[in-house]
């Protein structure tokens, strides 16, 4: 079955913001959102999105960007954030435990890329881009349409 695909355009930061928390509401144990995109297009933005509206109690949702990998524990559920950017491959995504948390965690990964084969094959990816007007971005949704079309169906701004 091919992918399910949904393409926006988002004007602004809040309507990024209600997307996530949209998208947020059908997101549980075993899903992976792949977000990739350039520097400063979203990515971090929407992550911590998700993350709280996921959380009882609001906390601080810092950027993965030194750590790697921040976690948050909801009801049961483990959430994932994660920054690939300084891994060199998928040695360093195993080492992490990276590989395992997505069969049982809620797992949120910017720079994708750095996954190579361990992408999880019913992952969504969310792809950010700048504009050239400079006003809004750009978002691209696929995944496979037994999973997410349904899902995707929903998603408006």
């Amino acid at each position: 079955m091919p992918d399910a695909q949904k393409s926006l355009f988002l004007p602004s930061e809040s309507d990024a913001t209600l997307l996530a928390e949209k998208l947020a509401a059908h997101l549980s144990a075993g899903d992976t959102l792949l977000l990739d995109g350039p520097v400063g297009a979203g990515k971090s933005h929407f992550a911590r999105t998700v993350i709280l509206s996921k959380l009882l109690h609001p906390e601080d949702v810092p950027s993965p960007t030194f750590t790697l990998v921040q976690t948050y524990e909801v009801d049961g559920l483990d959430i994932w954030h994660c920054d690939l950017y300084r891994l060199s491959g998928p040695d360093d995504v195993i080492e992490l435990g990276l590989d395992d948390a997505m069969d049982t965690a809620l797992c949120l990964i910017e720079w994708p890329d750095r996954l190579a084969e361990l992408t999880p094959s019913n992952a969504l990816t969310l792809r950010f881009a700048h504009r050239a007007d400079g006003v809004g971005r750009d978002l691209t949704l696929s995944g496979p349409a037994q999973k997410w079309a349904e899902i995707l169906e929903t998603l408006h701004v």
